[in-house]
């Protein structure tokens, strides 16, 4: 699958070996929350997700394989890769449990149906840190966290506690795991209602 994905230029460069354990680091960091007792803690925890431009599947495919009782939506904006993750949520025979979104990301957080659902965020490269948090903190329930990809080593300050704030998130710890870095936000409180802004516009004019 990732072999196709990577055909189809859905994919970055480096071994599919390395793209997977980038994504088994994901998952290391959510067994450590699950064992810490964090929000949802217990051997189904995370129940509902959510990867944020998730493109050729990652991380989101793997940790619904390794999650098993998690249900997932998978937001693709691109027709393209949006068509390709749908034959792998059917050749992986997981379509009871992850759907595909076809959606701008801010247009997902605007759903009534989705908003303040989900107890975990995943991004892998959606986008800088202001961008991940805005659309991502609309999905989020309270107690809810969002897990993200970090460049090397770790950079706390990209995540301002005064910025987060603003969407009723807090800044709560950098994790390596696996030889990557990974950023924990936490959903405080509800997310205020006029977040997500239009589409685009966190991208244009980031609140931090």
């Amino acid at each position: 699958m990732l072999e196709e994905a990577r055909e189809l230029g859905f994919l970055g460069p480096g071994p599919v070996e390395t793209h997977l354990d980038h994504a088994a680091g994901f998952a290391e960091v959510l067994w450590r929350l699950t064992a810490g007792g964090g929000s949802g803690a217990g051997t189904s925890w995370p129940a509902r997700a959510v990867d944020l431009g998730s493109g050729a599947g990652l991380p989101g495919l793997p940790l619904a394989l390794w999650f098993p009782e998690s249900s997932w939506v998978l937001v693709e904006s691109s027709v393209r890769r949006a068509a390709f993750l749908r034959g792998a949520v059917r050749q992986l025979a997981v379509e009871e449990r992850v759907e595909v979104a076809h959606e701008r990301a801010e247009v997902v957080g605007r759903s009534l149906g989705r908003r303040g659902r989900f107890d975990l965020i995943v991004a892998r490269s959606f986008g800088s840190p202001a961008v991940v948090a805005e659309c991502g903190a609309p999905l989020l329930a309270v107690g809810g966290r969002a897990v993200v990809s970090e460049p090397p080593g770790g950079m706390p300050s990209r995540w301002p506690a005064s910025g987060l704030g603003r969407l009723g998130m807090v800044p709560e710890a950098t994790v390596s795991a696996a030889g990557w870095a990974y950023q924990v936000v936490r959903q405080r409180q509800p997310c205020p209602d006029r977040y997500p802004r239009r589409v685009g516009v966190p991208a244009k004019r980031p609140l931090f």
